[in-house]
């Protein structure tokens, strides 16, 4: 072999070659405003990240951190696990993600009998959490698309309509009564989530349900602007136009 050969030239080795983390930010590619962006994104997607080809949660931190930049903080900011005397075992969680430039993403999930499956449904709580967690990353995202973990193979629409009947039944033998005032945990969501969307409370169940919220909002009325909260208004923002500018004060 001819020793000159390689004469001048330097050669890396293990201790010469930088192994270190890098912050690295994906620049290329379309912007969030496109209408490639939604595409675009679950693209990025490992095929072990998705499930029936939507992202699990742990496949939506590496895409947003690899579209997004480094997560300083994702964690809870509020947990109502089931309370005492519920008989469906609710547990909802508020969670927020903060990326390294400050931007910051929330949103809220719950996990109940009658939207999650059995296999999970034990651990409500920390499924709601994974929920809520996969919720505000997909916002940060700007995905179009649900994050596998809140989907169920269970009939959501006929529980809930089963569980109508069976407190309808019940008011008539004086073990339920769904016009008394909404629990506290009811409150807690509502106020949550509008808090989240950035609605007048107050003004939002005058409109809706014709209720003032400083004399009395019934559980059935609770009952049902949880579902309008977490699921029309979370899916289009041009239906709260009426009522918006959320006010902290609305149950003093």
């Amino acid at each position: 072999m001819n020793d000159d050969l390689f004469e001048g030239v330097a050669l890396e080795t293990p201790q010469n070659v930088d192994t270190s983390v890098k912050d690295e930010i994906v620049t290329e590619g379309p912007s969030p405003t496109d209408v490639e962006w939604n595409d675009y994104v679950l693209g990025l997607f490992d095929e072990k990240e998705l499930y029936d080809g939507r992202p699990l949660c742990a496949g939506l931190r590496r895409v947003a951190e690899l579209l997004l930049g480094r997560i300083v903080s994702s964690r809870p900011t509020q947990v109502f696990p089931p309370t005492e005397g519920d008989s469906i075992g609710r547990s909802t969680v508020i969670w927020e993600v903060v990326f390294e430039d400050g931007s910051i993403f929330s949103d809220v999930a719950d996990c109940w009998e009658g939207n999650t499956d059995d296999t999970f449904c034990v651990f409500n709580t920390a499924t709601a959490a994974t929920r809520a967690e996969g919720r505000a990353l997909r916002k940060a995202l700007r995905l179009k698309t649900v994050a596998a973990e809140e989907m169920t193979k269970k009939n959501t629409a006929s529980i809930v309509r089963s569980i109508s009947q069976t407190k309808a039944m019940a008011n008539t033998d004086g073990e339920y009564d769904d016009s008394s005032r909404m629990t506290d945990p009811q409150a807690r969501f509502i106020d949550g989530k509008c808090k989240q969307l950035n609605i007048d409370v107050e003004a939002f169940f005058k409109e809706v349900f014709d209720a003032n919220v400083k004399r009395k909002v019934t559980k059935s009325q609770a009952s049902d602007a949880i579902q309008l909260l977490g699921g029309d208004y979370q899916k289009d923002k041009s239906l709260i136009t009426n009522f918006m500018g959320y006010k902290s004060d609305w149950r003093d």
